[in-house]
């Protein structure tokens, strides 16, 4: 019997963790967390994250092989192989503020696990880190160990998309395992190897060394989301000009050697990886005097606050240059459909604006809570305060609710629910103020059909 303790209960080692225990009955996974309400969640009939998939995976083998605790150090001890897998934000404060990774919470973690760790483990980076954590990190349990207790790292970054996590983790396109290059760091990464070879193709699990593992997560999300920057940077030039963003990224998708993924047009990339991760990527180019290098990789931010900024300027623009008092449905608060995760959303970014301009903003979110969206827009750097925000800003039961009496409607989360053959746009058209306005910043409905309904139409990348 393996035993395998996850140290962090949050979106990646909660369904990361689950999943090794669906496939692997003989191992027993403990997810361990010092959040008392998380670990309730996690044990209880609604669990603390949302995930197409999720609920059949934990309700299956919980209490069997997967058990959720708050008794960090009894995990730690009975442990073969420990994830690390707890919260890396950005900076707010200090050196490389709002570039840089924190890694307090990492330290904190692998002081514990030398601290009350009796027998020898391997150590298994799962959290999204700079290039080179791993150092840190083995300095510090290589200052704890001794003949009796041995230390090995592992990296082993997760590649996975909010949304489609559970396939991300039971059919992934790969899965790297990076190590020390010495004869008990390929021994820890074959246990590893082990683990994940029960379900998933020899093939598709990647060994390496350390530092390409740590850097290979940053690299993929940076160009990810370098892809979306540019399609929408092109946006912009096909308002401008007449052209149909759409029709411009067919052409371009259909090129072999470009592909179609991550070629739609948006309001704006957002989640809990890429924009961290780039920054990331540029404080690590500063750190290592690539000035060229980090002004390259921190460009592709630029051009996602600017696409933010531009979709809300031309909402004010359209509604005659002015939204004061003016009613405003957002149809999605999360960053993108199927998950709950409001990270980086660019609808905060928009609302946050609107209630600035003195809007009454109507908020409608299927697996977004009222709570969640009030924490949103009034966490430090939104620019609202609690009392603004309860004035201009309701959180809505559905899209009829939300768009009843708008002035304008706004597609900012592409929810399947959101969609022509889904809402009745009619009844919708019927509820608000004339002339009823839509900005489909997803590019997800349909706009000669609102037309013909009535609706005066505002789409991501096309002039008319």
């Amino acid at each position: 019997m393996v035993n395998i303790c996850c140290i962090g209960a949050g979106y990646v080692g909660g369904p990361s963790s689950a999943v090794i225990a669906y496939q692997c009955h003989d191992v027993n996974v403990t997810i361990v967390d010092l959040n008392q309400a998380r670990i309730d969640a996690w044990n209880s009939d609604k669990l603390p994250i949302y995930e197409p998939g999720l609920e059949e995976i934990v309700f299956s083998r919980r209490g069997k092989n997967l058990f959720f605790s708050t008794n960090v150090d009894q995990a730690i001890i009975d442990a073969d192989l420990i994830f690390v897998s707890v919260n890396t934000p950005t900076k707010k404060s200090g050196m490389g503020a709002g570039m840089a990774a924190d890694l307090a919470y990492i330290e904190t973690a692998t002081r514990r696990i030398a601290q009350v760790a009796t027998t020898s483990k391997v150590v298994i980076e799962k959290s999204t880190v700079p290039c080179r954590t791993a150092e840190s990190m083995r300095t510090i349990l290589e200052a704890n160990s001794n003949k009796d207790i041995r230390f090995d790292i592992l990296s082993n970054p997760e590649f996975l998309a909010e949304g489609t996590a559970i396939s991300d983790l039971t059919k992934p396109d790969r899965v790297l395992i990076g190590c020390l290059q010495t004869p008990e760091g390929i021994a820890a990464q074959k246990k590893l190897v082990d683990i994940y070879t029960r379900w998933i193709p020899q093939e598709r699990v990647i060994t390496m060394n350390l530092w390409s593992s740590e850097l290979s997560k940053l690299a993929a999300n940076a160009l990810l989301a370098q892809r979306i920057s540019s399609i929408n940077a092109l946006s912009a030039i096909c308002e401008a000009t007449g052209a149909d963003v759409d029709e411009v990224a067919y052409a371009c998708g259909t090129d072999s050697r470009i592909g179609p993924k991550f070629l739609k047009a948006s309001v704006g990339f957002g989640g809990s990886c890429f924009q961290k991760d780039i920054l990331n990527l540029v404080y690590l180019s500063e750190q290592l005097f690539l000035p060229e290098v980090a002004a390259y990789w921190k460009s592709v931010v630029t051009m996602n606050e600017y696409q933010k900024m531009r979709f809300t300027h031309r909402i004010v623009r359209t509604l005659f240059n002015t939204v004061t008092h003016k009613r405003i449905a957002l149809l999605g608060f999360a960053f993108k459909k199927d998950t709950g995760d409001t990270r980086e959303s660019a609808a905060i970014t928009l609302s946050s604006y609107l209630i600035q301009e003195q809007a009454r903003v109507a908020i409608y979110d299927p697996k977004v809570s009222a709570k969640q969206i009030m924490m949103d827009l009034t966490e430090p750097g939104v620019g609202t305060n609690e009392e603004t925000v309860k004035k201009h800003v309701e959180v809505c039961e559905s899209a009829y609710e939300a768009c009843a009496g708008a002035d304008a409607l706004v597609i900012c989360t592409e929810w399947d629910e959101f969609k022509m053959n889904q809402l009745d746009y009619q009844k919708i058209f019927d509820s608000m103020q004339k002339p009823a306005f839509i900005f489909d910043g997803r590019l997800i409905l349909d706009a000669p059909k609102l037309r013909e309904i009535g609706f005066r139409v505002e789409t991501i990348g096309k002039s008319v």
